[in-house]
Order: C-alpha cells, then structure tokens, then sequence
C-alpha cells in the first residue's frame, strides 16, 4: 500500500511538472523578437535571484554541508539541464516549430528509461518494452504531420532546427539522469533545496552570457516589447524552474527512473496542449492519437513496475 501511495503521489508530481514544464515551449513563441540566448538569460537570471532570496536563510547550514564534488555537480547540471538545454530548445522551436521540437523531445523518456534500466533492481527492459512501444508510437504521432508538410525555410534551416532539437535531447538526457542520481545520494539536503542551489548556480552561470549576448545582438526593441519579455521571463522562472523543478525533484525521490524517464511524457502532452491554444484549434486525428497512445505509456509503466500482491503482503510483514 505504502508503495502504491508512493507511486500515485510520484506520478501525480510528474504531471504538475509536465503541466508547468510545457510553458518554456510557448515562451519562444510569445517573444519571437528575443534571442534564444536572450530568453535564456531572462529565464534564468530571475531563476537564479528568487532561488537566491528564498535560500538565503538556509544558506550557511547549507553551503557547511556541501563538499567540493556537489558543487561541481550542481555547476554541471545547471549547465546540461538549464542554461544549455534551453538554449538549444529555444532555437529549435524558433527555427523549426512547437511540433517538431516535441516530436523529438518527445523521446527522452526512451532514452532516459533505457539508461534506468541498468540500475541495481531496476525492472528488466523486457517489461518495459511495451511502454517504450507505446511512448515512441506517439511521438512520432506528436510530429508526423509537420514533418509531412514541405518546409517553410530551407533544407539547412529545418537540419539546424532539428540539430538543435537533438542536442536539447541529449543534454536533458544527461541531466534528468545525474540529477535523480544525486538526488539519491543527497539525504542531507532536501529536493527543494537542491532545486533552490542550481537555480542559485544557474543564475551565476547566466551573468557570464550577458556580455556575449551584448556582443552578438545588436537590435534595439521598444518598451512595450522588453516588458512583455521580462514577464515571460518572471512567469517561466517561477512557474517552470521554481516551482516545475521542485515537483520533478520531489518525484525523482519517489520513483525509479525507470519510471521517471516515463513522466517526461507530460511535458510534451502539455506543450502540445499549450500549442493549440496558441493556434486556436484542436488536436487533429493523428495528435488525438497520441494523447491516447502517451496515456496508455504511462499507465502500462506504473503496471510493470506495481509489485504482486503477494510481495507486497511480505515486505509489509517484514
């Protein structure tokens, strides 16, 4: 019972991530006279102050116990999970659309749950093989149909695009698992608190950038066009990194990562979600299909990973 509690609560942690975590792919949309680089400074620099001011009465007891190696990860994972990946993700929606860079997104739970697989005690890949089915069945679902439409900018546009997609790809791969990995390991520091410290290293991270954005950009937008931009950077730092974060890594303590390779999944449902709303329309038959077919990943993970009623009965016993 204990278990499937667990379970529930990690789940329903994963969705509120997913929920908040779908807004980073309509801010390039809401802002499309910023930079990728621009959006993540703006991001990541409010990200970065309101961690700070929230920690701030913790923050001896906390840096007393942090040794040099959980530093060093907390600067690596800022660097894959946050200021990287939303680089590359930033670029990808603005060159080559919300459906393309969901499809592609869209199979990091695949990645990610493969690379679980061989963890002590892990369920066997076999019993996952189903759900990875069904997970890659709707991302390609997700993206099949703007793929199938001839593209807007040229042949090197849409390989950049999808260039960009990919290394968002790989380097939230990298993060999603070194970050539950550690966060196994920290019993010491809390899952907000570890959210709170990379937000604080992130936002370190991103005052290097402000001089190459300076360098690189030289446009000059109007008022009303920098305030807009600073409320999609308020709104993404809180909604996404703060609180997004915080449930991610309060159900990275409650499921394997198997399981949390899975939840990945409500991200790109809500994206989409977001996206139509955008557009003002409603899924079509191959997007219904993979709202279906996300749903039925999902749930047949949490089956391969419920224990038997039999176990269940003994570990309580024991």
């Amino acid at each position: 019972m204990a278990d499937r509690k667990q379970t529930l609560a990690g789940v329903a942690c994963g969705m509120g991530a997913g929920a908040l975590w779908g807004l980073v792919f309509l801010a390039p949309e809401l802002v499309r006279g910023f930079s990728p680089l621009q959006l993540t400074i703006g991001r990541y620099l409010f990200y970065g102050l309101i961690s700070a001011i929230l920690i701030m009465p913790r923050w001896r007891v906390l840096a007393a116990c942090l040794t040099r190696r959980e530093w060093l990860a907390l600067a690596w994972l800022a660097l894959v999970g946050n200021t990287l990946y939303y680089i590359l993700l930033s670029s990808a929606v603005q060159i080559g659309g919300i459906a393309m860079t969901s499809l592609v997104i869209g199979f990091l739970p695949v990645a990610v749950t493969i690379i679980g697989s061989r963890d002590e005690g892990a369920v066997p890949l076999r019993k996952l093989a189903p759900s990875l089915l069904l997970c890659g069945a709707g991302a390609v679902c997700i993206g099949w149909q703007a793929l199938a439409v001839p593209p807007a900018g040229s042949l090197a546009t849409q390989a950049t695009g999808l260039l960009c997609a990919v290394g968002a790809l790989a380097s939230w791969t990298i993060y999603a698992v070194g970050n539950s990995r550690w966060l196994g390991r920290l019993h010491h520091v809390s899952a907000q608190d570890w959210n709170l410290l990379t937000g604080v290293v992130t936002g370190a991270q991103t005052l290097l950038l402000i001089p190459v954005a300076l360098g690189i950009d030289t446009s000059q937008p109007h008022a009303t066009a920098w305030a807009q931009f600073a409320g999609v950077s308020v709104g993404v730092a809180v909604l996404a990194s703060i609180l997004g974060n915080a449930l991610w890594n309060r159900m990275s303590r409650l499921l394997p990562l198997t399981l949390v390779g899975q939840m990945i999944l409500f991200e790109t449902l809500f994206a989409l979600v977001y996206g139509f709303l955008w557009e003002r329309r409603f899924p079509t038959l191959l997007e219904a299909m993979a709202f279906v077919l996300v749903v039925l990943s999902v749930t047949s993970c949490i089956a391969a990973h419920r224990k038997p009623p039999a176990r269940e009965k003994a570990e309580a016993f024991a």
